[in-house]
Parts: structure tokens; sequence; C-alpha cells
């Protein structure tokens, strides 16, 4: 149980949530009340409705984000961490010894995971854009250098990443203090010019305003959902500042700010409907428009930032839990392990965020490709937590449920609004998540489909040991490792190693690494030593998806255990499988040639293990899947 942080650790950390975890959702009033009273939706620019749908968001703030989210989903901690595939791991975990279940519960995290790429491709295009458009308000000339400025600084922002966030990252809370302060002040004195605006907060406008709709409701809501996008963001970043952060941030200054400025810009609307232009922008007095937009432009790119930072998070934790190949990880910090730079990732993204930015051209038409993912990871997110809520934390099966179908209605209403939008563009973050999908579960069958065959044709390793001869043999005087996925079979490097050079080391690690169904593995539980005869140990080191698998460092703390493996004595053999797709046709051919290929591009062993790179043998083996 972590300690609770001093009232001193407890601000910095306050503030850090607010720069990193509320960027997402503090960029949606740039945008969201425009779409609710865009051409599509139909709703009629009058005081009844502007109270109604400025009510609705309020109160889809409080009962998504708020209550389900702040008050819910939050408990919800794998080892203190947070996000999809904690979440995921934490409700295969609570289901115990079903493996159909637990499988299925893990295809359905992946599913959200997936779907969380498309988020981050889709955030920082609608962001920049959103406010960058506030260009066209200062003056129409400028409309022709919206993309291109939009394109210059997402650029920009992507080439430096391999520098890491950490001096920046430094100033994305004041930042983002200041761009709330200014929501919440500038919202407060249009609402004092039309007070009348304050009825949005009883809770029947919103009924009878989505009452009112008919079948046009879909439409409005797929308008409304913009208003939450950055919701998931408060629990994918508990691991980095904690619960008590977090929910201090949304209720003492996010949820405020962002509840005054929606109220302020359906002020502004009752008193000018002209302004349905661009309500955001119209709040500020053209003296205050160009600071508003340098405020707006640094909001959106620290909002940016955060996803891309939540892409590589992600991404390493899909390595580690076997969903994905190995990638370059290059960390930018020496103090902060979980500040990283993935080159691979940040250059698909790159290509993915500018393809949307030019592929749309507006945080208009980009509204309608946002949405439809994020409220279906909300619903999968929401199935997930009543595994954790019935089985996890043994809540009655009323509550349980009775609160997960609440929940999953709201869910799935703003699914269903947004939709409607897939032609419009909303099959793009699906189509993301679709190939992404592909991938992470083609990568997962095919690891277990060689593994299975590596196992069925190798040589038990306990009877190769007992069975072998080692006064017939040259005892070469090093520690010779072999770093293997299947510990219960002969490693190859070591068949190979007798076969060619007929040698046998003094001392031979076949050593295993295991990344758990949680965070963190404690120190206490990361080395196994088994003995076995003539100079053979199995070792196995556990670690956690959050943690760097640093396996020299790891193999120290055998000493304990009467295992004494010097860095300066040892070498690691390693058996490099090279994947022949067997000969054939059919689905299952084409995605073993897929696999395949995503094998031999895969990232190597010895940077994502941190072996030492003098201290490395590599020797080949073919193997027919």
């Amino acid at each position: 149980m972590p300690l609770a942080p001093s009232r001193q650790g407890l601000a910095a950390l306050t503030l850090g949530a607010v720069g990193v975890v509320y960027g997402d959702i503090g960029t949606s009033p740039l945008y969201t009340v425009k779409e609710i009273f865009g051409p599509a939706t139909g709703v009629p620019l009058d005081a009844q409705h502007l109270v109604g749908a400025v009510s609705v968001i309020f109160w889809a703030l409080m009962l998504v984000v708020t209550l389900k989210y702040v008050g819910l989903i939050l408990r919800a901690d794998n080892h203190g961490e947070g996000g999809g595939l904690a979440l995921t791991a934490l409700a295969a975990r609570a289901v115990g010894e079903r493996p159909r279940l637990k499988h299925a519960l893990l295809i359905l995290g992946v599913a959200g995971a997936t779907l969380f790429y498309g988020d981050s491709v889709i955030t920082p295009a609608i962001s920049v854009l959103g406010a960058l458009e506030g260009l066209e308000v200062m003056t129409p000339a400028f409309k022709p250098y919206v993309v291109p400025a939009t394109v210059a600084i997402l650029v920009g922002l992507f080439l430096v990443q391999r520098h890491g966030t950490a001096r920046v990252g430094r100033f994305f809370g004041p930042v983002i203090v200041l761009w709330f302060g200014t929501l919440a002040a500038i919202g407060v004195v249009h609402i004092l010019r039309e007070p009348g605006i304050l009825a949005a907060l009883n809770p029947l406008e919103a009924w009878r305003f989505t009452a009112e709709r008919g079948p046009k409701l879909w439409v409005t809501m797929g308008a409304v959902v913009l208003a939450i996008t950055g919701a998931e963001a408060l629990y994918a970043d508990m691991g980095h500042f904690g619960r008590q952060p977090i929910r201090l941030a949304w209720l003492g200054l996010v949820f405020p700010a962002l509840a005054l400025n929606y109220l302020g810009q359906g002020a502004l609307l009752m008193h000018n409907p002209k302004a349905i232009e661009n309500p955001f922008y119209r709040l500020f007095p053209d003296s205050a428009l160009l600071p508003a937009l340098v405020l707006a432009t640094l909001a959106a790119i620290i909002a940016s930032q955060a996803v891309i930072s939540g892409a590589y998070s992600m991404t390493r934790q899909a390595i580690q839990l076997g969903f994905l190949p190995r990638m370059t990880v290059q960390f930018t910090s020496a103090r902060e392990a979980g500040q990283i730079y993935m080159p691979g990732v940040n250059w698909l993204l790159l290509a993915g965020v500018l393809g949307a930015t030019l592929g749309f051209g507006s945080s208009s038409a980009l509204a309608g490709a946002y949405g439809i993912a994020v409220t279906l990871t909300m619903a999968i997110t929401t199935l997930l937590t009543w595994f954790v809520v019935r089985e996890g934390w043994k809540l009655p099966w009323a509550v349980a449920t009775g609160a997960t179908a609440f929940f999953l209605s709201l869910d799935l209403l703003l699914f269903a609004g947004s939709a409607v939008k897939l032609l419009d563009g909303g099959w793009f973050p699906l189509a993301l998540g679709a190939v992404l999908f592909v991938l992470m579960t083609t990568w997962a069958a095919g690891r277990r489909r060689l593994l299975e065959r590596i196992r069925s044709e190798g040589v038990a390793l306990e009877t190769f040991v007992q069975t072998l001869q080692p006064q017939e043999l040259r005892r070469a005087e090093r520690t010779a490792i072999y770093p293997v996925a299947d510990a219960t079979t002969v490693p190859q490097a070591l068949l190979h190693n007798l076969k060619h050079n007929q040698v046998l080391h003094e001392h031979n690690i076949v050593l295993t690494v295991l990344f758990e169904g949680q965070p963190w593995v404690p120190m206490n539980r990361r080395t196994e030593v088994r003995s076995l005869d003539h100079g053979f140990w199995r070792v196995t080191l556990r670690f956690g998806f959050m943690q760097t698998p640093d396996v020299p460092q790891a193999l120290s703390l055998a000493a304990a255990q009467g295992l004494c493996a010097p860095l300066a004595a040892c070498s690691y053999f390693l058996s490099r499988e090279t994947v022949v797709p067997a000969p054939g046709r059919g689905p299952a051919h084409w995605r073993t040639r897929l696999f395949a290929a995503l094998s031999r591009n895969a990232g190597g062993v010895v940077p994502f293990f941190r072996l030492p790179d003098n201290g490395v043998v590599e020797l080949g083996t073919r193997v027919q899947v």
C-alpha cells in the first residue's frame, strides 16, 4: 500500500495531473458547442435549446466523468496502476481459473487498447486544428494558413519527442492551470450578462432536450460526446499521479472551469446567435483574441503530448504482455523510468496524425471521426469493471449489475450517437483499430504456436542434464546464460554450441523472463533459482508490465540464492528463431505469413533486456509453423 503524499507532494502531484491528465478534455470547449448546433444536428439556435444543450453537456460531465470515472473506475487500481491493459489484467485475475472467460476478457481488453491508438491519432489533429482556427476569427484572410500552420506545429511536436518531456513537462501544469482559469473567468463574464443560462444546471432541462430530439437524438449525442473525450486519461494516468491528486484536480479546478465555460458559451449565444461560427473565440474581445489563440495552441500541444506519451506507455505494456513484437525503447530520463521514447511508434503516429489533418482539413470534419473509438473504449471499460466489482470486490450482484447497467446505457447512448457518423469519418479510428487488433492477436497466437512447436520438437532439459556425461566434454571456465521462452526444453543455442564447438561451459544458466499481469513485481519475487546437476541452473525472472526488464541487474540478486553470475564472467547465448511458414493456403496461412514478417522485424533482444553488447553470442535456428 503506497504511503499518502505529504501536503507539498500532493500539491505538486495535483498540479502535474492538471497538466498531463486533463489536457485532452480541457481542449473540448474549442469545438463542442459549435458542433452541437452544426447543420448536421438540426438543433434550433434559440434560448430553450441552448439551455437544454448546455444542460446535457453539464450532466454528461457529471455522470460519465465525475460519477463513473472519478467515483468508481479510479478505485479499480492494479497495484496503483490504471489504464485499459492494467484493468484487463485485473479483471482476468478476478475471474480465477476460468480459461475461456479469461481469454475472452483479454481479447476484449486488447480491442480497447487498439481503439486508444485511434484517439492518439485524432486528438493532436483536432486539438491543434481547433486552436488555430482562431486565426479565421481574427481575420478570414488567415484561413488558408490554418492547415499548414497545424502541420508545422505537429511535425515540430513529434520531432522533439526524442529529447523527452522532462524539461517541458514542468511547464505543463502552470500553462493548463492558466488555461482552465481563463476558461472559468471568461465564462463567468458572459454568465453575468445572461444569467438565464444557469437553468441548464437543472437535470430536467437535459431530460427535456433529449426527449424532444426524437430520431435526431443520435446525431446530437454524437456531438455531445466531444465534451467528454479524454475521460479515459483519468484512469490511464493514475499510476503517474495517484487517485487522490487526479480527483482533487477534477473536482477543484477542471470540472468547475469546464462547466463555467460551457455555460458562458451558451450565455454568449443567447445574447448573440451569430457567434455560432466559433463560440469559443467569440467569448473574447478582439483585443484578447491573440493571447487566447496562443494559450489555446499551447493547451492543444499539451493535450497532444499527453496522448503521444500514452501511446508509448500502452505499446510498451502490450509488448511486455506478449501482444506486440519487441520495439526499440529509449529512456529519456535517468530518474523517471516511465519517461520513454519509441521511434517506431513516434513516426507511425506522426504519419497517422498528418494523414488525418490533411485528409479532414478542419476540426468540424474531424469531429465526425472523433468519438466512436472513445465511446466504444468507455463501454469496454465498463464491462471489464463489472468483473472487478463483482468477482474481485465481491459486491452484491444487484449492486454491481445495476451500476454497470446504468453506466453501460450511457456509454451505448453516446456510442450510438457517434456511430451515425461512421461514413463521415467514424470509420477512420475503427479501421485503424481493426488493423492493430489483427496485428496484436496474430502476434500473440503466433508466439503461442511457436512455443508449442519448440516444446514438441525439443529435448526435455532435465532428462538432457541427467544423461549428460560432462567429463567427456571440454569445459569453458565461464558462465553461459541461455535466455529462452520455454525453460522446460534444452535451448537450441546450447545444442548448437555442443554440436559445432564441442564445448560445455562450467556454469550454465537456462533463463526465462516472465511478465506478470500486474504493473510491478517486488524485488523479493524477482528471482527464482533452481539448481540442476552438472553445473546447470534454471532461473526465472519476473517483471511487471510497467517495469524495465534489466536482466543483468536481476541476475545479481541470484547470489542470495547461491548462484553467483558476475557480469565480466558471463556470456549470453541467444537462440534466434527464424519463423518459416508451413506450406498451405487460407486465412490461417495468411496470418502465419504475417507473424513471420512481424518476427523478422522484431526489435533485438539485447537492448530490450539490457544485455551487454560485448557479451552476447547469437545462434539461429529455423522453425516451421
